[in-house]
């Protein structure tokens, strides 16, 4: 068994390039090895910024391809047919045969078993599997036709502690490397790989992905706590970093104590997705001065350091500037602004957006039993952040800024709160505003715009989605479920349709309110899914219920799915299908017209009779039930029913001799599947 290991050396690649690169690199070798049956023990893939590498380990030296039949053209093809499959195979008349198959009679040729190695396939392909690497950007540089992510400037390839030989564009592969990628006339030969892993070890770099990432988030805890200050790891940030740097060095850092003054999240924001620092919270939650990072190199004089920390204060400092003039602009008197702001073709401006948001969070408000006032204030200036000096700089706080502008005009905190919150929840996994005003808003905001868009038909589609109109549609369905509120979205939706004709808007898709109510119900269901509900029951809930009871549809399904596979759950299925699948055969064996309602007076004996009390019972209990219905115990009701149930199927023959017998045990059966469908659609679920 063999070792095969190839470095990329090129110019630093970006980290989101080198995450999919490396990806790509070692997915593409291991396919290869697999397609010719040459097995591995060990594939790994590691990236730093300026190498890529894969490495497998345990690869056979050679394989023996077994004898093979192979197909040709059939006998009836042209004659050139039959030259041309010759020719490919450097093989003579006399080598081949003709055979009848299913398909007709064609000519084959027997491929001899033959000996390959591994060296010689890796030589023969590594220039095809380099080219194809996807790289969302690239470059070409100098004269030279290839396009990488960076400068490409050298690949090492070693199989067996041999150089496998190949040219790649303007590059010949070897056996070296660069080991400084700051003075690239330094080189150095390796045959291995543990060589290869613990030289750059000994210099202080770690290859490995995992590894680096590991130890730097080791670094930052230890850190944090030998400071007395505490650390939120972004995840997505340490991924970044550990792909940035190949020597991790933690700097702690700090800035001037007056930027604590500016809203957190202008801060946070600053360091983490403009800086790429790590920021930190004293023992009460509030964020600190200091920050951490991760920089590429020892910093034995300090000047890695007083950098970062100059860099921040400009940047503070700027924010710090805007938010002082931003803050001051009255809120009410910007409104105008957002006239000139275009949201988008066919839609009009912001200006327009929020009068339509005005009067549509007034109908929610209605809903939701709050100040009509107050939303429409909300609405209206809710966009109006967008305007301001610090969402330019920083667009990733828009709602959030003009939430703090409206706390510090002396707007009330329910105001504040909801404008701050209108864009969330923004993901499957975000933040859920469960203030009043913050639910109206927000719904609000996302249904204005997702009726907008499929008017002018800027749908999603099954791999492009520009306008977030799935986010948006799943952020509705978790404002409501999460809330536990039920809203008349048709209603709702029909009033945003009026709000744009009013707006002398021409929305060309006259499906839009068809449309968007299947959309939002699909992202109901995919809501659901991911809740690991199980696809019938989700079926058969949405088959019960219209999309103005979302909650009802998911709390329904989601209290069956606990049960589905208990005993409880087994009990109610199996006695709904039980007598449903009676129902249904002899109804279509007969073709017989069915009442509404049995005849108690013609019963024969008591398992008729206390499967009619227990229907009757349960019917009592539907009727009685209303909005807050507990689920769980409408569960335990029809798992009750069980006994009766099962008493009668055991004792009685329901097909009877008398037809007037026969006609009214089938009323009485249909009576107990219409009542079990008052929770859901029993026939959508799947027997147990």
């Amino acid at each position: 068994m063999s070792e095969f290991f190839l470095e990329i050396f090129s110019e630093e690649i970006p980290a989101n390039l080198q995450r999919a690169a490396r990806i790509s690199l070692l997915e593409n070798f291991t396919k290869l090895f697999e397609e010719k049956k040459i097995s591995f023990k060990k594939n790994l893939s590691y990236s730093v910024p300026n190498r890529l590498i894969i490495f497998f380990d345990g690869l056979q030296k050679e394989i023996i391809q077994d004898k093979e039949e192979i197909r040709g053209p059939s006998t009836n093809a042209p004659e050139k047919a039959l030259e041309g499959f010759l020719r490919s195979n450097q093989l003579s008349k006399d080598q081949i045969f003709k055979k009848q198959i299913e398909k007709g009679e064609f000519y084959f040729f027997n491929k001899p078993e033959k000996k390959i190695k591994t060296c010689d396939v890796l030589k023969e392909n590594t220039e095809f599997l380099l080219d194809k690497i996807q790289w969302k950007k690239s470059m070409r540089w100098g004269e030279h036709d290839l396009s990488w992510a960076r400068p490409l400037k050298s690949i090492m390839a070693i199989f067996d502690n041999k150089t496998v030989v190949f040219k790649y564009h303007h590059l010949e592969s070897s056996n070296t490397t660069y080991i400084d990628k700051e003075f690239e006339d330094k080189k150095k030969i390796f045959k291995t790989f543990k060589i290869y892993k613990n030289y750059f070890k000994s210099l202080g770099i770690i290859i490995d992905n995992n590894q680096r990432k590991d130890f730097i988030e080791n670094e930052l805890i230890k850190i944090s706590k030998r400071k007395n200050i505490k650390i939120e790891i972004n995840k997505k940030l340490l991924q970044e970093v550990t792909d940035l740097v190949e020597q991790p060095n933690i700097l702690s850092c700090k800035f001037d104590k007056k930027f604590l003054d500016i809203p957190q999240e202008i801060l946070i924001i600053t360091m983490q997705h403009h800086q790429k620092y790590f920021h930190t919270f004293d023992k009460k939650g509030n964020i600190t001065n200091e920050f951490f990072v991760v920089a590429n190199n020892k910093d034995k004089r300090g000047y890695i350091k007083s950098g970062n920390e100059r860099v921040i204060e400009a940047r503070l400092s700027d924010a710090a500037f805007f938010w002082k003039k931003n803050k001051g602009y009255n809120l009410v008197k910007q409104i105008s602004k957002l006239k000139t702001m275009k949201y988008f073709k066919g839609l009009g401006t912001y200006f327009d957006k929020i009068q339509r948001m005005r009067k549509l969070s007034g109908m929610i408000s209605d809903e939701l039993l709050i100040s009509k006032e107050k939303i429409e204030l909300s609405s209206s200036i809710c966009k109006v952040d967008l305007t301001s000096d610090l969402v330019g700089e920083f667009p990733e706080l828009q709602g959030t800024m003009g939430g703090y502008f409206a706390e510090a005009q002396g707007f009330e905190k329910d105001i504040a709160l909801a404008i701050s919150e209108h864009y969330l929840p923004n993901g499957l996994e975000s933040k859920v505003p469960k203030k009043p005003y913050s639910i109206a808003l927000s719904l609000t905001d996302k249904l204005d715009t997702v009726v907008g868009f499929f008017g002018i038909n800027e749908k999603p589609t099954s791999s492009k989605d520009p306008f977030a109109l799935r986010r948006a549609a799943l952020g509705i369905i978790r404002l409501i479920i999460e809330n536990n509120k039920e809203l008349k979205l048709v209603d709702l939706i029909n009033y945003s349709l009026l709000l744009y004709h009013e707006q002398d808007f021409k929305l060309e898709n006259h499906l839009a309110k068809k449309e968007l109510i299947h959309f939002l119900l699909d992202r109901l269901k995919y809501y659901m899914k991911e809740k690991n509900i199980r696809s019938d029951i989700i079926s058969a809930s949405l088959d019960s219920f219209s999309i103005d009871h979302i909650t009802k549809i998911y709390k329904k399904s989601f209290a069956l799915n606990k049960i589905i596979n208990k005993e409880a759950g087994i009990n109610i299925i199996s006695s709904y299908k039980r007598a449903s699948n009676i129902l249904e055969s002899e109804i279509k064996d007969q073709e017989l017209e069915l009442s509404e309602s049995t005849d108690p007076a013609i019963f024969k004996n008591d398992y008729e009779k206390n499967l009619y009390k227990k229907i009757k019972e349960l019917s009592k209990y539907f009727a009685k039930i209303n909005k807050d219905e507990n689920y769980d115990q409408t569960l335990n009701n029809l798992t009750s029913a069980k006994g009766p149930i099962f008493d009668f199927f055991d004792n009685i023959i329901v097909n009877d001799e008398d037809k007037v017998i026969r006609k009214n045990r089938l009323e009485l059966l249909q009576m107990l599947c219409k009542t079990f469908e008052n929770y859901i659609n029993f026939s959508k679920i799947e027997s147990i």
